[in-house]
């Protein structure tokens, strides 16, 4: 894993070796001069987006606005300057250049706040320097599922089967609707892998970016992350099938392979805003930082804290706009740095561990707490022996993080298909509580393992009380539709555990329907009548008491 330090370098680093340096972090005071306007947000942000921070009332701030193009083009003229791309969250710009005089130039500008190297000249690429070493054992058996399913999972049974990810998929959401940004190294071969054509065919596949290279073409990079998007999205019936297969996916590419330096969580800062403002609901990381080729750029474990990082405050501020952030806890359990890795340390960040399918916990998965002791990692998932989808196209299997994280990701965008009312924190929240360890976390799988059909039960119950206290208000009890048809709706919040009776009666007295119902305090509750079409048009009562109290509503037919 990798790390970044950035925030507290001192200005006297500046000019050291700086001719080693071609990358360069500007931080800029301020947006003056900026054609965009938080009046107008359509000229930057998409009717998906825009939407999202109606819906979940998060403003639109001065950090949605673009980065002052009046000060790129100062920077850019500067001398022999390229732009790479820049951060609107944190007001900075990424530059590559080995131009002194330019740099010198460009920290005299007032609106320059600091100035600071990110990366030097790329190494040759060294594959077994990456995130984490895979060792792949292509898979020929088909496993069953033995459980009743709508997909035929084949050799993703027990990953999916874990967190009873199969109740959802049963209930239809497999994901449609939400859009997935996978963040990572690459999608090697992505284009010409069978797993992956009916992304292709149906359309999910949204858009690709390479925010290394600077092109949109990610499919001869890496295959980290063509393992990772496979875990989520591959459909081979009876073979493999992800947990989101649904799903839309965009492809960012914000990892280089070829060295370690604290420019790849500027890529990551930059993606995740482009996914934002293109209304993407949830990003999938398995990438994570804490040490780079230079050591100065180090981080400790102090710095795990919510709020040092780079990459955790761009994190942070993806959760503040509206999006859920799934990241791999990371694989440094058996080594001396022991603990997790940014973003995973961020307070609104899914930090996900490792465990096998029998819920054995991976040697490997990094421990928490968070330096300041919050529960880290938050949730555990498959990361063990998983199965994906390998290089030359066959299921295969694999260990890390990296793959723990987007086998419960899929599951928790299936989840937010099935409560889209629900707000990306609320839908973490329901994850959390459904873990097998919530009311005792521990510091190798926190929350533990989620249970979807434990967190779908938890959020359609806060669904129906949000329902219940639409429709009653300040009353106790209410009916719709009124007028009724061949059957009516009781709603009812509970003022005493016991009985609620109920009396359906003609207008003339004649008693129809005798009910009872168990409730307890507190609780809401809705109760269908059925079987009413039979019965002549005109007025009815329903009359009322619960031990407590007693009332009457007129129905019309």
């Amino acid at each position: 894993m990798k790390s970044i330090f950035l925030a507290i370098l001192l200005q006297g680093m500046l000019t050291i070796g700086q001719a080693q340096y071609t990358r360069h972090i500007i931080e800029l005071t301020d947006k003056k001069g900026n054609v965009h306007s938080l009046s107008n947000p359509q000229t930057f942000l998409s009717t998906e987006t825009i939407a999202r921070r109606k819906q979940f009332n998060i403003a639109i701030d001065s950090t949605d606005l673009p980065v002052s193009k009046v000060y790129l083009d100062s920077i850019a003229r500067a001398g022999k300057v390229e732009i790479l791309n820049s951060s609107k969250w944190l007001n900075q710009v990424l530059i590559k250049t080995t131009d002194q005089a330019a740099l010198n130039k460009i920290s005299q500008f007032a609106f320059v706040k600091r100035r600071a190297p990110i990366a030097n000249r790329p190494n040759a690429i060294n594959e077994e320097k990456f995130i984490e070493t895979i060792t792949e054992t292509n898979v020929t058996q088909t496993v069953a599922s033995t459980k009743t399913t709508t997909l035929k999972y084949g050799n993703s049974s027990k990953q999916v089967n874990i967190h009873e990810g199969e109740f959802l998929h049963n209930k239809g959401f497999q994901g449609k609707g939400i859009k997935i940004a996978v963040l990572d190294a690459g999608f090697f071969k992505y284009q010409n892998i069978a797993a992956f054509d009916s992304l292709k065919v149906n359309g999910q596949l949204k858009m690709t970016w390479d925010f290394v290279d600077n092109n949109a073409s990610v499919n001869e990079d890496d295959a980290h992350g063509m393992q990772c998007l496979s875990i989520l999205a591959a459909n081979l019936p009876g073979a493999f099938v992800g947990t989101a297969p649904a799903s839309s996916y965009y492809l960012f590419r914000t990892e280089d392979v070829a060295s370690e330096f604290p420019v790849e969580e500027q890529n990551w800062l930059a993606a995740a805003e482009r996914a934002d403002s293109i209304g993407v609901q949830l990003i999938s990381s398995s990438l994570g930082y804490n040490t780079f080729d230079d050591a100065s750029f180090n981080y400790t474990y102090a710095d795990m804290n919510g709020k040092k990082t780079m990459v955790t405050r761009g994190a942070a501020m993806a959760s503040n706009k509206g999006m859920i952030v799934m990241n791999s806890a990371g694989n440094s359990g058996s080594s001396a740095w022991k603990y997790l890795i940014a973003p995973a340390d961020g307070v609104d960040v899914l930090a996900v561990g490792a465990v096998n399918s029998l819920k054995q916990i991976a040697p490997f998965s990094s421990f928490g707490p968070s330096s300041d002791n919050r529960v880290k990692p938050d949730i555990a998932s498959v990361g063990w022996n998983t199965f994906l989808i390998s290089s030359n196209g066959t299921v295969a299997q694999a260990n890390g993080t990296s793959f723990s994280n987007p086998n419960i990701a899929g599951l928790v965008a299936c989840l937010w298909q099935a409560f889209p009312e629900f707000s990306n924190k609320e839908i973490i929240a329901a994850v959390r509580k459904s873990g097998d360890r919530y009311t005792n976390p521990d510091v190798r799988t926190g929350y533990g393992i989620p249970n979807m059909r434990l967190a779908y039960e938890m959020l359609e119950k806060e669904r129906n009380i949000k329902k219940a206290k639409d429709i009653l208000k300040t009353d106790r009890l209410k009916i719709y539709p009124n007028p009724m048809t061949d059957q009516f709706t009781i709603v009812y919040n509970g003022k005493t555990n016991g009985k609620l009776r109920v009396q359906l009666l003609s207008i003339e007295g004649k008693l129809i329907r005798n009910l009872s119902f168990d409730v307890l305090e507190n609780e809401y509750y809705f109760f269908n009548v059925n079987g009413l079409g039979s019965q002549a048009s005109g007025q009815y009562i329903l009359s009322y008491h619960d031990g407590v109290g007693e009332g009457t509503i007129r129905i019309m037919k």
